[in-house]
C-alpha cells in the first residue's frame, strides 16, 4: 500500500532529513521555519479542500483551542522534535532514531500512572528493556566506540517530552478535523521552536553565505515530505487501515533510520547501536502487538493522540 510505504520510508527518513539540515543552518530555527511553513500548508490545503467539494469551510478555532495547540505543539515539536534535532549534533542520525523508538514504552508507563492502574508485566517488561537498551548505547565497554552521552540524554528528553504531549492530546480541545488541528499545532510548535532559538542566540550564528544547497533541500523535503504529505497519508491510513497496522511504523521508521544513515552519511552501524535496537525495538513490538484493545480506546501506545475514528492531532513517535 502506497500509504503504508510514504510513511514507513519518509518517516524513517526524516532522521537523515534533520542532519543534512543542520549541517549549515541553527537546528531550532532550521526546525521552526519547518512547522511553521508546514503548519500554514496543511490550514490552506483544508480550506482550499473544502472549496473544491464546495463544502462549508471548517469551524473557526477558538482560543481554547489554540491553547491546546500550543501546549501540544511546545511538547511535541519543541520538547519532542526540537531537542531531537539538537541531539542529531552529537549522535548519528540512526542511534537518535533508536533511541526515540522508545516512545511506545514510555506513552504506557505514563497512562499507567496517570489511571492510577497497576502497570501489566507486559509495561514492566516493556520499560526495563527499553532501559536496557538505552544503557547499551551509553555502557563503557572497551574496544566499542563510545556514544555522546548528552547526545543520548537529549533524545531520551525527547522521548519523554513527546510521550507527555501525546497523553495531553488525547483530551485537549481541538477542532474536528484532523488536518486542520494537526497545521495548528505544527504552527504554534514553530513559533516555539523559533523564539526558543531565537533566545538561544542562532539568529547571530546564522552565516547565510555558509549555508549549502543540502541543507536547504533537507529543509524543504522536511516541509514537503516529512510534514505534509507524509503525515496526510497517515491521517489516511487510520481512517481506512487497521490501527495494528498503522502501528507498525512505531518500529519500521528506525530501521530506516539507520540504513539511510549507513548509506548517504557513512554512519557506522556498531555493535553497540545493533543491540541496543533489537532490544529496544523487540520490546515495542511486544508491547503493541501483545497490549488489548478495547472498542472505544484511542489508538495508541504508538499514536496517543490519534482516534480511531477522528484523528485530529500531529501526536506521533517522532520526526
Amino acid at each position: 500500500m502506497v500509504a503504508l510505504l510514504i510513511v514507513y520510508v519518509v518517516w524513517g527518513s526524516t532522521y537523515l532529513g534533520i542532519a543534512l539540515m543542520i549541517e549549515t543552518l541553527p537546528p531550532l530555527l532550521a526546525a521552526g521555519v519547518r512547522y511553521l511553513t508546514a503548519g500554514l500548508l496543511l490550514t490552506l490545503l483544508v480550506y482550499l479542500w473544502a472549496r473544491v467539494r464546495s463544502a462549508d469551510p471548517p469551524e473557526r478555532p477558538t482560543r481554547r483551542q489554540w491553547r491546546s495547540a500550543f501546549v501540544i505543539g511546545t511538547l511535541l515539536l519543541m520538547g519532542g522534535n526540537g531537542f531531537v534535532v539538537l541531539a542529531e549534533q552529537f549522535i548519528p542520525s540512526g542511534v537518535a532514531a533508536v533511541v526515540i523508538a522508545t516512545v511506545p514504552i514510555w506513552l504506557a508507563v505514563f497512562d499507567a500512572l496517570l489511571t492510577r492502574r497497576r502497570p501489566s508485566r507486559l509495561v514492566i517488561g516493556g520499560l526495563a528493556a527499553g532501559l536496557i537498551g538505552v544503557g547499551v548505547l551509553l555502557a563503557p565497554v572497551g574496544g566499542l566506540d563510545r556514544i555522546n552521552p548528552l547526545g543520548v540524554g537529549l533524545v531520551c528528553i525527547a522521548a519523554i517530552s513527546w510521550a507527555a504531549g501525546s497523553l495531553y492530546a488525547r483530551r485537549a480541545e481541538m477542532p474536528r478535523s484532523g488536518l486542520l488541528g494537526s497545521g495548528m499545532e505544527m504552527f504554534a510548535g514553530g513559533i516555539v521552536l523559533a523564539i526558543v532559538g531565537s533566545l538561544l542566540g542562532e539568529i547571530g550564528q546564522l552565516d547565510v553565505a555558509s549555508v549549502s544547497l543540502r541543507s536547504v533541500a533537507a529543509l524543504g523535503y522536511l516541509v514537503v515530505f516529512g510534514s505534509v504529505i507524509a503525515f496526510s497519508a497517515y491521517i489516511w491510513l487510520l481512517n481506512n487501515v487497521p490501527v495494528s497496522t498503522v502501528g507498525t511504523y512505531a518500529y519500521v521508521n528506525p530501521i530506516v533510520a539507520v540504513a539511510l544513515g549507513a548509506i548517504v552519511l557513512a554512519e557506522p552501524i556498531t555493535l553497540r547501536t545493533g543491540v541496543a535496537a533489537v532490544v529496544i525495538i523487540a520490546a515495542v513490538i511486544a508491547m503493541v502487538s501483545g497490549r488489548p484493545r478495547s472498542a472505544g480506546e484511542p489508538a495508541a501506545e504508538v499514536d496517543a493522540s490519534a482516534r480511531e475514528v477522528e484523528p485530529r492531532s500531529v501526536a506521533r513517535a517522532v520526526d
